[in-house]
């Protein structure tokens, strides 16, 4: 009797208990070059460096920094040099596999905007698409999300991204962001442990 009972648990709880699809890792590290460009041709680049690390068999945590300055630009007659923006990210992920390849794949994270004069912009996004490995070298995903803070109006975005693996442990990533007015894309190499 305690053997079906422990065995009918067991089977209850399959569902919850699915980890990452194959060849998709959670628990990376990536750094390289951002840039930012905006409709109102006050484009900014600069560097970011980003991770995530599994905390049970579907979640993870991540997050990001980045550093960017915008070019410089004019006001009136006069002049200005580039503004420093720093950008940090941190939230919690879900992920579920949908298919042996596939995940789907939601998130919810805190934004944190500052300038060099201390303005800062405090928000949140959540996000959801799907992960997948599309070869035994190649991996991408297609999230859609929303962001929205304190200090501006809530906008709907898109990201697209990839990741050509060299082995289990090297690959290059990249990131395209789209949002209304603006568009950021970033490229890197990544280390999967």
């Amino acid at each position: 009797m305690k053997k079906s009972l422990l065995a009918l648990t067991l089977l209850a709880a399959t569902p919850f208990m699915a980890s990452a699809a194959d060849g998709i890792s959670y628990n990376y590290v990536e750094g390289g070059y951002i840039a930012t460009e905006t409709d109102s041709n006050l484009d900014a680049d600069g560097w970011a460096i980003n991770g995530s690390g599994a905390i049970a068999p579907n979640f993870h945590v991540f997050g990001g920094y980045s550093g960017q300055k915008t070019d410089d630009f004019v006001v009136g007659p006069t002049r200005f040099e580039g503004v420093d923006i720093d950008q940090m990210r941190l939230g919690l992920g879900y992920n579920h596999e949908i298919s042996p390849r596939a995940d789907l794949l939601t998130r919810v994270a805190y934004e944190r905007s500052e300038d060099e004069f201390d303005n800062s912009f405090d928000g949140y996004s959540v996000e959801a698409g799907v992960r997948g490995a599309l070869t035994q070298s190649l991996e991408g995903y297609a999230l859609a999300g929303y962001e929205d803070g304190s200090d501006y109006d809530g906008d709907f975005y898109g990201r697209v991204g990839a990741q050509v693996k060299f082995n289990p442990m090297w690959g290059i990533t990249g990131d395209v962001k789209f949002v209304d007015g603006a568009t950021q894309y970033f490229v890197g190499p990544r280390v999967t442990f």
